[in-house]
């Protein structure tokens, strides 16, 4: 890939900050998925079909990590109380205190960053991501609407 393309430079920053946390996770035996996984679920449970979507991830991808988090005894897995076609899932004391970790972690970094950026650029930042998430968007309703066309 060029190096002088945006898609470049977005990939590159998420691979370093990737590698960061995992190099952390490995130290409290976990890995970065595990942890962005923990960080997503709520106290009162979260229904298992909102956490995919939520992290980006295909639901067979994150079936395998569900089932991963539950062996390790950091999740577990309830029907609702009020619908029992949905399942929500739980942290364990377990998963909680990893959870705890993972915050840390993340909070850690968000905080150097706000201490070596200033809130200048960071405001920047966030505007032109939010501004590439919507050409993303544009961009995708203009490939189906030429694949449309030609067929």
């Amino acid at each position: 890939m060029n190096k002088n393309t945006i898609d470049y430079e977005i990939k590159s920053a998420w691979h370093s900050i990737f590698k960061m946390y995992n190099q952390v996770a490995q130290k409290h035996e976990t890995s970065q998925a595990t942890g962005f996984l923990l960080l997503s679920i709520a106290k009162e449970g979260t229904p298992s079909t909102s956490i995919a979507p939520a992290m980006g991830m295909e639901a067979t991808s994150l079936s395998r990590i569900l089932k991963s988090l539950e062996e390790k005894n950091l999740i577990y897995r309830k029907k609702d109380d009020k619908d029992g076609r949905m399942v929500r899932i739980f942290l364990t004391p377990e998963g909680v205190e990893k959870r705890k970790i993972a915050k840390k972690v993340v909070s850690g970094f968000n905080d150097l960053i706000h201490q070596e950026i200033p809130q200048t650029k960071l405001s920047v930042f966030y505007d032109v991501m939010n501004d590439i998430n919507k050409v993303v968007e544009q961009y995708k309703e203009l490939n189906e609407l030429n694949n449309e066309q030609k067929n």
